[in-house]
């Protein structure tokens, strides 16, 4: 099963209210109502684009362990995952989507970390939860994520929401902005150079992990 038609599934079973999941329609009228405003905000298409240079950043990872962008880069080409933390099940079903597709990345002689304004211990949380063997970096405050123009505010309405789910954002990326990353996958070149960007409003859509190989090929060659 593809990784979007995995999402899809959980989507379709968690709006229909099917068991393990009990939710009232107005919660899921929120969630797309958010959604559709974002996406008319026009805040994907101001994000940075291929051919643009990616920021270099030295971020912690889940041990505290400083992970630079680019000593990473001065051995390849580097993926990045941008996305939102440990509590959406969306970005976890992607995490481990992005590790069974590892050891292709690797031969092709690229690394790959994901980024997430969380705190390190639920990044801790989301190496153990879903097995992966790539870092996941704290990039807290979503300072990174607002160099590639990637931040959204969450609406007032929609944070209750959350809260009544036990979702508090103030917690889990121990920050009071409410802010998030729209989550986003880019490959960069050893140069800097954006090789491939996909960023979308809406979280319930993510690009297959082998999508990224023609990427890779590319930055190969270039080498």
């Amino acid at each position: 099963m593809s990784l979007q038609a995995e999402l899809d599934a959980f989507k379709a079973d968690f709006e229909a209210g099917k068991p393990p999941f009990s939710v009232p329609y107005s919660v899921v009228e929120a969630m797309h109502r958010a959604t559709a405003e974002l996406r008319q905000s026009g805040a994907a298409e101001r994000a940075l684009k291929v051919g643009e240079r990616a920021p270099r950043f030295e971020l912690q990872d889940s041990q505290a362990d400083l992970v630079s962008s680019e000593k990473l880069l001065a051995q390849g080409p580097l993926i990045i995952s941008f996305y939102r933390g440990v509590w959406c099940p969306y970005c976890n079903m992607e995490l481990k989507a992005l590790e069974r597709t590892l050891g292709q990345y690797k031969a092709a002689g690229a690394n790959l970390v994901a980024i997430s304004p969380q705190t390190r211990s639920n990044s801790r949380k989301a190496v153990t939860t879903n097995n992966v063997t790539f870092p996941i970096l704290n990039d807290l405050n979503n300072k990174i994520a607002e160099e590639f123009g990637l931040v959204f505010t969450m609406p007032d309405y929609l944070r209750e929401v959350y809260k009544f789910a036990s979702i508090d954002l103030t917690v889990f990326n121990g920050d009071p902005s409410w802010t998030l990353p729209m989550p986003s996958r880019y490959v960069v070149g050893p140069d800097s150079e954006i090789l491939y960007a996909e960023v979308n409003p809406d979280y319930t859509r993510r690009p297959e992990p082998e999508d990224l190989l023609s990427a890779l090929s590319k930055a190969r060659s270039t080498v």
